[in-house]
C-alpha cells in the first residue's frame, strides 16, 4: 500500500526540453546578402570594382585552399585532443613531395606523394605526443623545424643537376586541368561588367566561383564536406570527438583513445600535405623553398575563428584568402577595404550595445572610427601595409571572435591510459 502511494505521490519526470534547431541556412544567406550589399555600397562610393570582380574572387578561392586544408588538418587533430602547430612543417613536406613526384610522373602523382609526406609528419607528431606524451607545442615546433630542414636536404639531393631544378626549386610540374561551367561563367562575367548595383556584385562572385576552378580546389571542397559528415554524423566521428572532450570517460566506454588520437593526427598531416600540393602544383607549378609562407599558422587561425567546425573554418579561410588576393590585385581596393571594415565594425559595435556589451561596443567603435579616419585622410594604402593585410586581418578577426569560442575540453591535455581512474 505504501509502495503504491509512494508511486502515486512521486512527481512525474519532467519532459525533456525540445531543442529548436537553428536555422543555419537562412542566417547564412542573410549574412551573405548583407556582405554583398556592403560591397555594393562601397564600390559605388569608391569605384573600386576589384572588391567583387571575378578575378579577385577566383584568386581568393585559390588562396583559401591551402589555408583551409591546413585548418582542416588542425580541426581533425584538435577534435581528438591533440594540438598540432606542426601543420606548417607538414605542409612544407607536402610541397617537396608534390614537386618531386609531380615533376616526374605528373600532377596527380604529386598530390599522392604530398599527402604521404604530410601523413609522415603527422605520424611523427602522433608518435611524440600520443605514444610518448611529449608536450604538444614542443613536438609541433620540432616538426616545423624538421619539415623545413628535411625538405631543404631532399631538394638539394633530388633537384640539383636536374633540368629546371636546383637547391631551392624543383623542375616544372605539368599543368593540372581546371573546370569552367560553360555558359554560366561567360554570362556572369558579362553581367559583372555592366555595373548594376548589387546584381553585378553577385555576378562577379558567381563568376569567380565557376571559372577555371582547379580539380584540387573541387577536391578540397569535397574533403570539407566529408570531414563534417565523418566527424558529426558517424559513430567513428563521435568516438574521435569524445577523445578530445573527455578521453578518460571515453576509455571507460571502450573507446581505444590512443588509436583514435593517432588516426586523427595522421589524417591532420595528410590534409596539411594536400594543402602543400596545391601550392606546388596549382599556385606555382613547382616546388619552391619557403612557398608555404606561414599558411600553416594562418590555417590554425582560421580553425579557431571557425570555432573548431568545418563551416566556420571555411569562412575563415575564405576571409584570409580574400584579404591576400586583394593585396595582390589592387592597392586601390585595399584602400576601399578600410571603408568596408569601418562600416562592418560600426554595425558590430551597434549590435554589441543592443546585447548589453558596452566595453566591446567601445572597442569596436574606436577601431571603426580609426579605420574611417584613415580612409578619409588618405588616398592610398602604403604597399607595406597592403602586404600585411592578410596578417592584420587574421589578428583582428581572432581578437573579435574570442568571446564566442569553445575549444574541445581536453584539447592539448596529456592522456595516459587508466590515468583518470
Amino acid at each position: 500500500m505504501s509502495t503504491a502511494l509512494g508511486t502515486a505521490a512521486s512527481p512525474a519526470p519532467a519532459p525533456a526540453p525540445v531543442r529548436r534547431r537553428r536555422r543555419v541556412l537562412p542566417r547564412l544567406l542573410l549574412g551573405l546578402a548583407a556582405l554583398i550589399l556592403l560591397f555594393s555600397v562601397v564600390e559605388a562610393i569608391t569605384g573600386a570594382t576589384e572588391l567583387s570582380s571575378p578575378g579577385t574572387i577566383g584568386a581568393a578561392l585559390g588562396l583559401a585552399v591551402p589555408i583551409g586544408m591546413a585548418g582542416l588538418g588542425g580541426l581533425w587533430a584538435e577534435r581528438a585532443g591533440v594540438v598540432n602547430i606542426g601543420l606548417e612543417g607538414m605542409m612544407i613536406l607536402g610541397t617537396w613531395g608534390a614537386g618531386w613526384a609531380g615533376s616526374q610522373w605528373g600532377p596527380w602523382a604529386g598530390v599522392g606523394m604530398a599527402v604521404l609526406m604530410g601523413a609522415f609528419g603527422g605520424a611523427l607528431h602522433a608518435l611524440a605526443t600520443v605514444a610518448f606524451g611529449v608536450d604538444h607545442i614542443i613536438s609541433g615546433v620540432a616538426i616545423n623545424i624538421l619539415g623545413f630542414g628535411l625538405a631543404t636536404y631532399l631538394a638539394a639531393a633530388t633537384f640539383v643537376g636536374v633540368p629546371g631544378g636546383g637547391t631551392n626549386q624543383s623542375p616544372p610540374i605539368p599543368t593540372m586541368g581546371t573546370v569552367t561551367l560553360p555558359g554560366i561563367s561567360t554570362a556572369m562575367a558579362d553581367l559583372a561588367n555592366q555595373d548594376i548595383f548589387f546584381i553585378s556584385q553577385v555576378a562577379g562572385i558567381l563568376g569567380g566561383l565557376t571559372t577555371n576552378v582547379s580539380y584540387i580546389t573541387i577536391l578540397a571542397g569535397l574533403l570539407l564536406v566529408l570531414t563534417w559528415w565523418v566527424l558529426w554524423r558517424t559513430p567513428f566521428g563521435l568516438r574521435l570527438r569524445s577523445c578530445g572532450e573527455a578521453p578518460y570517460a571515453a576509455e571507460t566506454l571502450g573507446v581505444k583513445v590512443y588509436r583514435y588520437k593517432t588516426i586523427a593526427v595522421v589524417v591532420s598531416g595528410a590534409l596539411a600535405g594536400f594543402g602543400g600540393a596545391y601550392l606546388a602544383i596549382v599556385a606555382a607549378q613547382q616546388y619552391r623553398e619557403g612557398q608555404t609562407a606561414g599558411r600553416g599558422y594562418i590555417g590554425l587561425a582560421a580553425m579557431i575563428f571557425g570555432n573548431w567546425r568545418p563551416g566556420g573554418l571555411a569562412a575563415g579561410a575564405g576571409l584570409f584568402g580574400y584579404a591576400d588576393a586583394l593585396q595582390l590585385r589592387s592597392a586601390t581596393a585595399v584602400h576601399a577595404l578600410l571603408l568596408v571594415g569601418a562600416i562592418a565594425l560600426g554595425v558590430l559595435a551597434f549590435l554589441s550595445i543592443r546585447r548589453g556589451s558596452p566595453v566591446g561596443a567601445i572597442v569596436l567603435g574606436a577601431i571603426a572610427a580609426g579605420m574611417l579616419a584613415w580612409y578619409l585622410l588618405t588616398d592610398e594604402v602604403p604597399p607595406q601595409f597592403a602586404f600585411m593585410t592578410p596578417y592584420v586581418t587574421t589578428l583582428l578577426v581572432l581578437s573579435l571572435a574570442t568571446q564566442r569560442l569553445r575549444m574541445p575540453a581536453a584539447d592539448g591535455q596529456p592522456y595516459r591510459r587508466g590515468g583518470g581512474r
